[in-house]
């Protein structure tokens, strides 16, 4: 008597053999032939479709275990995120990840707290109980060494942080499934101009990260998001930060008062800031600007540096990215900048850019993640040229002004640049 492996082999060879055999037929009428291939073709199907079900079991028979019917209906390869951001799922695990929550209702953030200690649960209270803010939710935040790279990350529920995110990211179910399986989502810049593959495996504090997802969330310097659980393993201290919702809340006043509710060292960064204009206010005064001193000492310095490359992160002095070359630029003549495009875009009034004049500074929203982002800046010249680091592979140097995807001009003002955070 067979046992049950030579006798599922034997049904499997004698069903190849079937299929394999293939008599010719005699010449026959062509509308014949067509209707006995329609009639041929379900029982060939059948026959194939049994096959593959014997392979499955014949694999059960001889590795010991039970066929896993449900990895056999399961897709073989996923269908990737159709903005091309997200990389596809990295397939079915031992430990299934955990089942994120729909989005429901979007919440535009404004600012961003982040301490070195977890925040007291009394004080995210009284954080809430403030006039005008509307939602707040408790994450993870701290610096970690990624592929030899500083990156700010920040820690989430994926279930309750979504709907802070900009649209497109909060929209996504397979980023924040990615997310929460254990990947991590980097900014759209640091993938493209850090060297962060999508779908590439990292070094990440010292264990390997898998890129999941491209999605700039627009909070401060914030260029990752992982899991609390990941968060965990990375050693980012729990709790120690907040995003802030106030829609109807002028930010700066907000901040100020956060800043002194909270524990001493705490920082307040503004998001998608409310600004309340003064009243009876028509014009800025010209000591509110650079002086022409400062403006040739910012220049000057920019300049010296034509040649050098640009590196994302980089704050000079031998490299740069966009906004590093701005920061340290404009310090060199005493002008304290804030450290990101998109916290730069704040340091003063915008104009027309017909009016723009040397030192003034040119932003662009070249973030298809975050259309809304101040993601590129540039130091105007003169004369329709500007000074920039461009991007990964290029180098300090000259470049014509362009107006796709111009955001607009500012006109720097020390003194507002020195508060923004």
């Amino acid at each position: 008597m067979l046992d049950g492996r030579a006798r599922l082999t034997k049904v499997v060879s004698e069903v190849r053999q079937d299929l394999a055999f293939r008599p010719r037929m005699p010449r026959r009428d062509p509308r014949r032939r067509i209707q006995n291939l329609r009639r041929t073709v379900p029982f060939i199907a059948a026959l194939l479709a049994s096959v593959l079900i014997l392979d499955v079991v014949v694999l059960a028979e001889l590795t010991g275990r039970e066929p896993d019917k449900a990895a056999f209906r399961q897709q073989t390869q996923p269908v990737r995120d159709p903005g091309g951001f997200v990389a596809a799922s990295a397939g079915p695990t031992a430990t299934p990840a955990p089942v994120v929550a729909p989005l429901k209702k979007p919440i535009r953030a404004h600012l961003l707290v982040v301490a070195d200690q977890p925040l007291p649960p009394e004080d995210v209270a009284e954080v809430r109980d403030q006039k005008g803010v509307t939602g707040t939710e408790v994450v993870d935040a701290a610096e970690v060494r990624m592929d030899g790279k500083r990156v700010q990350t920040m820690g989430v529920d994926p279930s309750t942080f979504r709907p802070y995110a900009p649209k497109s990211t909060a929209e996504s179910d397979a980023l924040w499934a990615n997310i929460a399986a254990g990947d991590m989502a980097v900014s759209f810049d640091l993938g493209q101009d850090g060297g962060l593959k999508l779908g590439s495996t990292v070094d990440g504090g010292g264990r390997q990260l898998r890129v999941g997802a491209y999605a700039t969330v627009g909070m401060g310097s914030i260029s990752a998001v992982v899991s609390r659980q990941t968060a965990r393993s990375l050693g980012i201290p729990t709790g120690n930060a907040l995003v802030v919702s106030a829609p109807k809340a002028d930010s700066r006043a907000l901040r100020a008062k956060l800043l002194k509710l909270l524990p001493k060292g705490s920082q307040v960064a503004t998001i998608n800031p409310v600004v309340v204009e003064r009243r009876g206010r028509t014009a800025w005064p010209t000591t509110a600007f650079m002086s022409t001193d400062q403006i040739q000492v910012a220049l000057q310095a920019a300049q010296a540096k034509l040649g050098r490359p640009y590196v994302w992160g980089a704050e000079g002095p031998d490299s740069f990215d966009c906004s590093g070359l701005v920061q340290w630029a404009f310090g060199q003549a005493g002008v304290s900048m804030p450290r990101v495009a998109a916290q730069q875009w704040a340091t003063g009034p915008r104009i027309p850019l017909s009016q723009a004049r040397p030192g003034d500074l040119i932003f662009w929203r070249n973030d298809p993640t975050n259309p809304g982002y101040i993601s590129h800046v540039a130091i105007y010249w003169g004369d329709g040229k500007m000074l920039v680091a461009p991007h990964t592979g290029d180098v300090v140097k000259f470049q014509a002004v362009y107006t796709k995807n111009l955001a607009g001009v500012v006109r720097v003002s020390p003194a507002v640049a020195r508060g923004v955070r």
